[in-house]
C-alpha cells in the first residue's frame, strides 16, 4: 500500500460527515486529523474515548472505512491493521487479544475426521494418560467417538504392558493378554471392555503393592529331602520350573505349578554351589572345582570345564561370555561360542581371599571377595578399573546393574555403591548375621541372611540421602528355620532356598486374607513334596 493512501485512510477513520443547511442538502466532507486518547490509570475501570463530533456519525464513518478496506489485497489489509494496532495503547491491545483468542482456537480432533484423517486424530489422543483420556471423552461426542472407534483404551493398556513388567506379568497371569496386540480385523472386545478393565488393573497393582508393604503372602513349601547332607545352595526359576542346586551334589528340577520333582541331574562330585540356565543349557559350578554344562531339556552333560583349583563359588553367563570365580582367589573369563565350544579368554587376579560372587554387563565385570573389597574390571579389555572399599568383613553377595552395585557382607550390612565413582551411597542395617544373598529391581532390594530372615527394602528411599534409616526396611519375612542361601524375586513373588533343605515360594499376588495374621503365612497353603 502507498504511504499516501494509508495516511488518507487513517484520516478517514475520523471523518465527519456534516449535513448542510442548504436546500439541496448535499453533504460537506471535512477531514479531521485523528486523535487517540489513552486513558489514565486509576483505581476505577479503565475507559477511553474516541474524538468525533457525535455518536450518530460513527456507523457512517465505519462503513466508509470498511468499503475502502475491502478493496485492498490481503497483504495490504494485514499491513494496514499492523499500522493501526501500533497506534493503539496497551488496554486496547488487551481487548483485541481477547477478541482474537477464540477465533484462533481450532478443534483439530473434530476437524481431522471431517477431512478423512481419523487416524491422525487417534494418533494424537493415543499419547494421553488415563486421567487425560477420561477428560478427553467428556469434551464432546466427536472426541468420544474418536476414542471409542480408535480403541484408545486398548492401546493405552498395550503401551503399559510393553513398558512395565508388572503390567506384563498381570496380563499373563489374569489371561487378558489374549485380547491385546490384535488388529481390528480379528475378534476383539469393544473399547468399553478395555475402559472398564483399566481401573481393575490399577486396583490389582495397588493390592500387590500393599501386600509387599504389609508382608501379606501365600506360602508354598518344597521339601527337597536330600539323601545325605541337607541344604539348597542355589536356584533359578521361570513360569514353568524351578532349578535348584543342592548340597548333596545333585541338581533338581521342579514343576512350578504342581511342585513335583521332574528330574534329578547327577554328575558333580561335590556340592552344587551356583547355577544359571537359559532356553538351551544349565551351567553349574561345584565344590569339586568344575563347571558343567547340561542340556536344559534332556539333562545330558554337554561339557565339563576343568580350570579352577578349588570350589567354583559363583558364575554368570550372557551373550557368549561367561565369568566364573573360585575359592582359589581367581576370576576366569570365558568365550562361549556354543555349549561344547567354550574357551578361556583371561584370568583376573587381584583379590587376596576367595572370590565369592561375580556379575557383569557390557561395560564392567564386578567381583566381591572375602578380602572385604569389591573390584571393578573392564569387560572388553579385562583390565582392572577400581576397588570399592567400605565393608568391614568379607563380602558374600552382590548384584550389579546400570551404575548401581548392591552388596551384602559378613559384617551384617548391605551397601549401595555408585560404580562409576566408587562412592558408597547408603548402608542398610538390620540383619543379625551374615548377609548371604541379595537381589534388587527398580523398586525393592530383597536380602537373605544366616539369621534365617528375608528382608524387603525400599530401593528408592535407600537412594535418597534424606530418607530416615528407620523407613528403609519395609518388611521382614520369617519362615525358614535355617540359613537363607539364595533367593530370586519378581513383581509377584520371592523364591528362596535354605540350609533347612526347603524352597519357599512367597506369593504376593494370590493372597487369601481369611484369618491371616499380617506378615505371616496361612498354614493351609503349605505344600510338601517328597520325591
Amino acid at each position: 500500500m502507498e504511504p499516501e493512501m494509508e495516511d488518507k485512510t487513517l484520516e478517514l477513520m475520523n471523518i465527519s460527515v456534516m449535513d448542510s443547511q442548504t436546500a439541496d442538502r448535499s453533504p460537506k466532507i471535512t477531514l479531521i486529523k485523528p486523535t487517540f486518547i489513552c486513558p489514565q490509570v486509576t483505581n476505577g475501570p479503565l475507559t477511553g474515548s474516541r474524538k468525533r463530533p457525535s455518536e450518530g456519525n460513527y456507523e457512517k464513518e465505519k462503513d466508509v472505512c470498511i468499503q475502502l478496506f475491502d478493496l485492498w489485497s490481503e497483504a495490504d489489509q494485514v499491513e494496514f491493521v499492523e499500522h493501526l494496532i501500533s497506534r493503539m495503547c496497551h488496554y486496547q491491545h488487551g481487548h483485541i487479544n481477547s477478541y482474537l483468542k477464540p477465533m484462533l482456537q481450532r478443534d483439530f480432533i473434530t476437524a481431522l475426521p471431517a477431512q478423512g484423517l481419523d487416524h491422525i486424530a487417534e494418533n494424537i489422543l493415543s499419547f494421553l494418560d488415563a486421567r487425560s483420556l477420561c477428560s478427553a471423552e467428556l469434551v464432546c461426542k466427536e472426541w468420544q467417538r474418536v476414542i471409542s472407534e480408535g480403541m484408545l483404551w486398548k492401546k493405552l493398556i498395550e503401551r503399559m504392558v510393553r513398558t512395565d513388567p508388572l503390567w506384563k506379568g498381570l496380563s499373563e497371569r489374569h489371561q487378558w493378554e489374549k485380547y491385546l496386540f490384535k488388529n481390528r480385523t480379528t475378534e476383539v472386545p469393544p473399547n468399553s471392555y478395555y475402559r472398564s478393565l483399566y481401573p481393575k488393573i490399577i486396583q490389582d497393582i495397588e493390592t500387590i503393592e500393599a501386600n509387599w508393604r504389609c508382608g501379606r503372602h501365600n506360602l508354598q513349601r518344597i521339601q527337597c529331602r536330600s539323601e545325605n547332607s541337607k541344604g539348597v545352595y542355589c536356584l533359578q526359576y521361570d513360569d514353568e520350573k524351578i532349578i535348584s542346586g543342592l548340597r548333596d551334589n545333585s541338581i533338581k528340577i521342579w514343576d512350578k505349578q504342581t511342585l513335583e520333582c521332574l528330574k534329578i541331574l547327577t554328575g558333580h562330585t561335590g556340592s552344587v554351589l551356583c547355577l544359571q540356565y537359559d532356553e538351551r543349557v544349565i551351567v553349574t559350578g561345584s565344590s569339586d572345582s568344575t563347571v558343567r554344562v547340561w542340556d536344559v531339556n534332556s539333562g545330558e552333560v554337554l561339557n565339563t570345564l576343568i580350570h579352577h583349583n578349588e570350589a567354583v563359588l559363583h558364575l554368570r553367563f550372557c551373550n557368549g561370555l561367561m565369568v566364573t570365580c573360585s575359592k582359589d582367589r581367581s576370576i576366569a573369563v570365558w568365550d562361549m561360542a556354543s555349549p561344547t565350544d567354550i574357551s578361556l579368554r583371561r584370568v583376573l587376579v587381584g583379590h587376596r581371599a576367595a572370590v565369592n560372587v561375580v556379575d557383569f554387563d557390557d561395560k564392567y565385570i564386578v567381583s566381591a571377595s572375602g578380602d572385604r573389597t569389591i573390584k571393578v574390571w573392564s569387560t572388553s579389555t579385562c583390565e582392572f578399573v577400581r576397588t570399592l572399599n567400605g565393608h568391614k568383613r568379607g563380602i558374600a553377595c552382590l548384584q550389579y546393574r546400570d551404575r548401581l552395585v548392591v552388596s551384602g557382607s559378613s559384617d551384617n550390612t548391605i551397601r549401595l555403591w555408585d560404580i562409576e565413582c566408587g562412592a558408597c551411597l547408603r548402608v542398610l542395617e538390620g540383619h543379625e548375621e551374615l548377609v548371604r544373598c541379595i537381589r534388587f529391581d527398580n523398586k525393592r532390594i530383597v536380602s537373605g541372611a544366616y539369621d534365617g530372615k528375608i528382608k524387603v527394602w525400599d530401593l528408592q528411599a535407600a537412594l535418597d540421602p534424606r530418607a530416615p534409616a528407620s523407613t528403609l526396611c519395609l518388611r521382614t519375612l520369617v519362615e525358614h528355620s535355617g540359613r537363607v542361601f539364595r533367593l530370586q524375586f519378581d513383581e509377584f513373588q520371592i523364591i528362596s532356598s535354605s540350609h533347612d533343605d526347603t524352597i519357599l515360594i512367597w506369593d504376593f499376588l494370590n493372597v487369601s486374607t481369611n484369618g491371616q495374621t499380617e506378615g505371616r503365612s496361612p498354614s493351609r497353603t503349605y505344600t510338601y513334596i517328597s520325591r
